[in-house]
């Protein structure tokens, strides 16, 4: 298939300053009628009318180039043909059926199983968000662990329930709310740009690995012995951080060698975000339970699941519900994403034009005095912006100016990081090597502007 069929062929094109007067008009009711922690448009104030392909337009017009990508949902793009299809052929037959089996169902489960490791040879699906699928994976190891601490990493985000935000380390999220579950410990995670060891990048990985050990090891650390670690392959929110390979191989044995569970949390990096169908395959390590959610709803539906090993499938029937586990729609829609994915080699694109705008984004990295480190694997990246490369401060306030100037310039990005100062990337993985580099120039044009207003 020809991506570039899949986008408005106009983008970027701002007519009116965003946001324009239209949208200026759903902004005012929107703030003026709905709760205030409606986030996302006070960063990139505008009114959604549609979405194709990696582009987005608003009410005025205006249309953008889709670098957010409904926060790493739409990996095979907005109103995708082929996933619309098997949701207009299912939404006249079945749209809800709580876990009875049907014929959607069982289809994304055979489709599954075709693109997961062999050993995780059982899936079960819950709530409509990643978070649940979180608590899932939690209650699952417990139950089968008899154990009830957790292990986590800094810079860690595994969602916003009561448990899944316990195991989520940004102290901003969950400060208000404390406390929240006990026994939940939070280890060093390899932030090579900033190893909390101060080590080398080539030695930051097997620090990280090592102080896991270390609190597995000593019975004075202070941790019970826990029942699970749970661990991004790859960090999302905690600002696009992605370890060396060989770190999930090291974090794999001392799971191991401990009789610890590993959760791999691949809710915003798998199916095909980074170049890999899951992000764990960078490393070859297999995970005890992946929690799956996100681009499994194809276009966007809710839904979300955990894939585990046979042994683990030992909880009886109703020890974890959601009414919504039986979203047929979503299971159509899944299915007939995933069948895209594979079809059109989508896991190879994404390699290779992340590669390349990688290299455009080291090339702003080398010229800015104001970005600190460009860096991702696929098309999960993320620009890390400071007042000082030498003394690598974050600079939070840049990278807000830095997503408001790239808005006004019709490309869509989000910040994140541990200081939000990351300029995160994750665009539809239909977005082609053109648009990918129209919107990397529009973020240099953004860069500079910042850099000339200091």
């Amino acid at each position: 298939m020809d991506f570039r069929d899949l986008s408005f062929a106009d983008a970027p094109s701002i007519k009116t300053a965003p946001p324009g007067p239209r949208s200026q008009e759903y902004l005012d009711y929107h703030f003026s009628r709905e709760g205030t922690v409606v986030s996302y448009p006070k960063g990139m104030p505008m009114a959604i009318r549609r979405a194709k392909g990696a582009t987005v337009e608003d009410v005025d017009g205006n249309v953008y180039i889709d670098f957010f990508g409904g926060a790493g949902v739409m990996n095979v793009g907005h109103a995708n043909p082929q996933v619309l299809q098997a949701v207009e052929e299912q939404l006249p037959e079945l749209t809800h059926a709580l876990d009875f089996p049907n014929p959607s169902r069982r289809k994304l489960v055979e489709t599954l199983h075709s693109i997961l490791p062999a050993a995780l040879n059982r899936v079960s699906f819950g709530g409509p968000t990643g978070s649940d699928a979180v608590e899932a994976a939690i209650k699952l190891a417990r139950y089968n662990t008899g154990r009830y601490p957790i292990i986590a990493f800094e810079g860690s985000y595994h969602g916003m329930t009561a448990g899944a935000l316990s195991l989520s380390s940004g102290v901003s999220f969950k400060e208000d709310f404390l406390p929240l579950l006990p026994e939940v410990h939070f280890v060093p995670y390899p932030y090579h740009y900033r190893c909390p060891f101060g080590e080398e990048v080539e030695d930051c990985d097997a620090a990280c690995a090592r102080y896991l050990e270390h609190v597995l090891d000593d019975p004075h650390s202070g941790v019970g012995k826990p029942a699970a670690v749970i661990v991004e392959p790859i960090q999302g929110e905690g600002g696009s951080i992605a370890p060396g390979p060989k770190f999930l191989t090291m974090v794999r044995e001392i799971c191991d060698k401990h009789d610890v569970l590993l959760i791999a949390d691949e809710i915003q990096a798998g199916f095909c975000r980074t170049g890999k169908m899951f992000s764990c395959e960078h490393s070859g390590v297999v995970p005890d339970i992946m929690t799956l959610s996100k681009a499994l709803g194809g276009i966007g539906l809710p839904i979300s699941g955990i894939a585990y090993k046979e042994e683990l499938d030992t909880w009886p029937a109703g020890k974890h519900i959601g009414t919504f586990r039986g979203n047929v729609t979503a299971f159509a829609a899944g299915a007939a994403a995933i069948d895209f994915m594979v079809k059109t080699g989508l896991a190879d694109h994404v390699m290779n034009l992340g590669e390349s705008m990688l290299g455009w984004l080291k090339e702003i990295e080398g010229d800015s005095p104001i970005v600190g480190e460009a860096r991702g694997k696929g098309l999960m990246m993320g620009v890390e912006m400071v007042k000082d490369k030498a003394t690598k401060e974050p600079a939070p306030e840049l990278a807000r100016k830095v997503r408001t100037a790239c808005h006004q310039r019709g490309l869509l990005i989000e910040i994140g990081g541990h200081y939000f100062n990351v300029a995160r990337f994750l665009p539809p993985l239909v977005v082609t090597e053109d648009l990918a580099r129209k919107g990397v120039d529009i973020f240099a044009e953004a860069v500079r502007e910042v850099e000339q207003s200091l």
